[in-house]
């Protein structure tokens, strides 16, 4: 049986990269397909399709507003049947679209502007090199701009911020994948109630993991503030969460403020902290894994997202003692079951994430117990892996990066990625613990963990085939509202013999113990 590659230009045709995921999962479940990708002709698209030998000449000659599809199947007919499948979708969209905006669907920012002129957020999502042309049209219009799009020039990032604060609005992102602006869920992010703490991250599932465990404390969210993940560089200087901290310290419903992120570059943190303590309400900061901020009066630091939360959860009078926290005896009495069960050569994790900042946050608690941690995103060179497509001992792997998502559905989206990582991570018989977070929410798979568990129960059964046991540690990531639905999900995993834990820091924490750490000393 040969394989056959077929593809198709559609000139002048544009789809929004969320869309065009979508449509890739969906083509990519059909049995008779190894691969689909549906995306627009940019040269970056074009070098991915090249790497993986599917840039035909007829995609070659695409431009960057033209719509590409490309097919590798196990037959002609049925490359062909996917393509027409693949075109009968799009069309399909394109008329819900239409017929939900009824007599009117505009084809650009001008033509939509004049349409919904009482509106005052633009939620952005094209090809990074045109996003900054369309945010400046908006913020000249008087806009507040969210730039869900990636790989725009940090150049153009500089200049669209400093003429967001000049004119008094908000630039999220480029990058931005979460914010939840009075009320309105945009991007990547989860249902919540109102309330009064505002949040201000430079990323996108660290704001869901903070605000979703704050759901379950009851507690709900006056605003949150999306920066993108080079806000807090020196080269843009802090602008947009200083911005962000303005808007929440003028906010009569903000009451009070939490700062979420990776470390800031140096000259950047006391910049921000002076003007957080400025504000005069509560400040919380957790620039996760900085560990060398001098203590400052009027600010509560706190070392990972559950802190946080906890920290919220004190200082607006909720309660004094830990609302999260699983207390220490059982996570070791849970960790230590799972780790009587393992081989003797099994002595090894690998964390496979969909959340950069989870997989941070993971990173920065197993590197308390063990000497080192490999990652795609590593800081030290020393942990960086040269390939992520291969782990090594200790590893924590963020799917959301580049490397994994140029031209093809997030995992949070499409978990078919995961899927085959975990099969091949559990291949491994020195790996002992698979550690997974599953993220729920608007822009999520219908139901991540109905995918997942389905990898879970073949990973153990290759594990049992090898007398080896497979220990798996997930937590998920979402609130109860969640149209997933975060207890249904959790249940999903449990009866696949997953271990779940109400938070992602206590799912790494255990599974650090599984393999012998002690969580009140350091490395081992």
């Amino acid at each position: 049986m040969g394989i056959f590659v077929i593809s198709r230009v559609i000139q002048r045709t544009y789809h929004d990269s969320v869309r065009l995921m979508r449509v890739s999962e969906e083509l990519s479940n059909l049995g008779s397909v190894n691969k689909v990708f549906v995306a627009m002709g940019t040269d970056a698209n074009k070098r991915v399709l090249d790497q993986v030998g599917l840039l035909t000449d007829s995609i070659k000659q695409a431009g960057a507003n033209d719509l590409t599809i490309v097919v590798e199947a196990e037959s002609n007919s049925a490359a062909e049947s996917v393509l027409l499948q693949a075109e009968d979708i799009l069309k399909r969209n394109n008329e819900e679209n239409n017929s939900e905006l009824e007599e009117f669907h505009p084809r650009n920012f001008e033509e939509a502007y004049k349409s919904f002129n009482d509106a005052n957020v633009l939620f952005l999502s094209v090809p990074g090199p045109y996003a900054a042309l369309e945010a400046a049209k908006a913020l000249n219009a008087n806009m507040n701009v969210m730039i869900f799009s990636d790989n725009v020039p940090i150049e153009d990032e500089l200049t669209l911020k400093k003429l967001a604060v000049k004119k008094g609005l908000l630039l999220m992102g480029p990058g931005c994948g979460t914010a939840v602006i009075n009320g309105i869920a945009l991007g990547f992010a989860n249902v919540l109630e109102k309330g009064p703490v505002g949040i201000v991250g430079a990323s996108g599932t660290g704001l869901q993991e903070l605000t979703t465990l704050l759901d379950r404390m009851g507690i709900g969210v006056s605003q949150v503030i999306g920066v993108g993940g080079r806000d807090l560089s020196d080269y843009i200087g802090g602008i947009m969460m200083s911005q962000g901290i303005t808007k929440l310290t003028l906010d009569p419903a903000t009451e009070v403020i939490v700062l979420i992120s990776k470390p800031p570059d140096i000259t950047v943190t006391p910049k921000i902290l002076k003007e957080a303590i400025a504000s005069n309400k509560p400040i919380i900061v957790n620039f996760m894994g900085e560990n060398t901020i001098s203590k400052q009066e009027g600010v509560v630091f706190t070392e990972n997202i559950e802190d946080t939360a906890e920290a919220v959860f004190t200082l607006i009078g909720k309660g004094t003692g830990p609302f999260l926290s699983t207390s220490s005896e059982t996570l070791r009495e849970m960790a230590k079951n799972e780790g009587s069960k393992l081989a003797k050569d099994q002595k090894y994790i690998r964390g496979l994430f969909c959340g950069g900042s989870l997989c941070d946050e993971a990173i920065d608690i197993l590197g308390k117990h063990f000497k080192g941690i490999y990652s795609n995103v590593a800081v030290s060179k020393e942990w960086k892996l040269e390939n992520g497509q291969i782990s090594k001992q200790h590893s924590c792997i963020d799917m959301g990066e580049e490397e994994f998502t140029l031209s093809r559905p997030h995992p949070m989206i499409d978990t078919s990625l995961r899927h085959d990582r975990i099969l091949r991570e559990a291949s491994d018989s020195s790996v002992a613990v698979i550690l997974l977070d599953v993220v729920i929410g608007y822009g999520s798979h219908e139901s991540p963990a109905s995918s997942l568990a389905e990898a879970i129960i073949k990973a153990k059964q290759n594990a049992a085939k090898n007398k080896n046991y497979l220990s798996v540690v997930t937590h998920v990531c979402g609130s109860k509202k969640d149209p997933q639905g975060v207890e249904g999900q959790e249940e999903i995993l449990r009866n696949v013999g997953a271990l779940v834990l109400p938070t992602n820091a206590q799912a790494a924490k255990v599974a650090a113990a599984i393999l012998g750490a002690d969580l009140n000393r350091g490395v081992i």
